[in-house]
């Protein structure tokens, strides 16, 4: 039976690039010349920390703007809030999220279930497999999901016969 399986990934060598680019432009930026402001990227993290929060705001700007020059999707990236010390050291962790994760898989079956498309969805680990007995249903589904808002970037692999 036909089917495919529906994705959240996030190219990890297209972040590496932005995060690159990034910090490329924090050397060159003259608000920047002197200051202790660095961007380190860990696995699925981004760490940024400056001296004080207009900069580490500045900061969060230059990569969310690189990020999406990459094609890389805000959907699957996770802003948390600036942590000012005391001291006036102002830090802040960026997530790179990978997967689809349960509460918005079930959200993706629910949709559809609910557009009477015949086929069968499956959640498998952090993607969602769609089953149907004609190619022409799965590629109804493809165009429906494709059209909806969900709450991340969904890419769709292995269509198989």
């Amino acid at each position: 039976m036909p089917s495919f399986d529906i994705v959240s990934e996030v190219n990890s060598m297209e972040v590496e690039n932005a995060i690159n680019q990034a910090k490329k432009e924090l050397i060159n930026r003259f608000d920047f010349k002197g200051s202790k402001a660095e961007i380190v990227l860990e696995k699925n993290e981004i760490k940024l920390s400056a001296e004080d929060q207009f900069k580490i705001l500045a900061l969060q700007e230059i990569v969310m703007g690189k990020l999406a020059k990459r094609q890389i999707s805000l959907k699957n990236i996770e802003k948390g809030e600036p942590d000012i010390s005391p001291l006036g050291h102002a830090r802040i962790l960026i997530k790179v999220k990978q997967g689809i994760e349960a509460p918005v898989a079930k959200l993706i079956t629910g949709f559809i279930r609910d557009s009477k498309a015949k086929v069968t969805t499956q959640i498998l680990g952090d993607q969602v497999r769609v089953t149907g007995k004609s190619r022409d249903d799965l590629q109804g589904v493809i165009a429906a999901v494709k059209a909806h808002d969900f709450p991340v970037a969904v890419a769709f692999h292995y269509f198989r016969d």
